[in-house]
């Protein structure tokens, strides 16, 4: 379980939520409103204070990329640095096919990172967030830039891990998910 309380930072108001293995939370509110601040807080990514515990396990106890393998963050725009896709991926023949569960193609590991669109590179980095297998993901509009189908297939694997007990937190701006 992921245990929160009273986390705080500038822009944000203290904040509590427990959160179960296999449960889903979605965060919706205006623009501006602290949301992905929240995320990043609960990632460690930003100076905060509070509480944060995973399994009883105090955050401040569990080295920091230890902690961001289990408890993952994907922002709304990831990050990108090598200049093929595969360059992210330790093991591409394993990512590959969650990538094409997600719509995409065979060959996307031998794409260059330029190319690809906005939702392809959703796609990508929730791939390699699966890739840590994580017991809690904070997933920040994960699905913005996709159309349906692409959505459909993204939100049938984010129901998957919740079946497999990874629990999320989803920032969203869409009342039906």
């Amino acid at each position: 379980m992921l245990e929160i309380q009273n986390l705080t930072r500038p822009g944000l108001a203290p904040a509590n939520l427990s959160l179960h293995r296999g449960e889903c939370v979605a965060l919706s509110g205006p623009s501006g409103s602290g949301k992905s601040i929240f995320m990043r807080a609960i990632a460690d990514l930003d100076p905060n204070t509070g509480e944060v515990s995973l399994d009883g396990r105090p955050r401040e106890a569990v080295a920091g990329p230890d902690w961001r393998r289990d408890v993952v963050y994907v922002p709304a725009e990831a990050g990108w640095w090598g200049d093929r896709v595969a360059a992210h991926f330790p093991e591409p023949d394993i990512a590959v096919v969650l990538a094409m569960r997600l719509g995409l193609p065979e060959d996307v590991m031998a794409w260059e990172i330029a190319r690809l669109s906005t939702g392809e590179k959703q796609r990508l980095a929730l791939v390699r967030a699966f890739m840590t297998t994580p017991k809690v993901m904070l997933l920040d509009e994960p699905t913005s830039g996709l159309d349906v189908e692409a959505t459909a297939k993204v939100e049938s694997l984010l129901h998957e891990r919740i079946g497999e007990g990874v629990a999320l937190i989803v920032v969203t701006h869409d009342g039906g998910q």
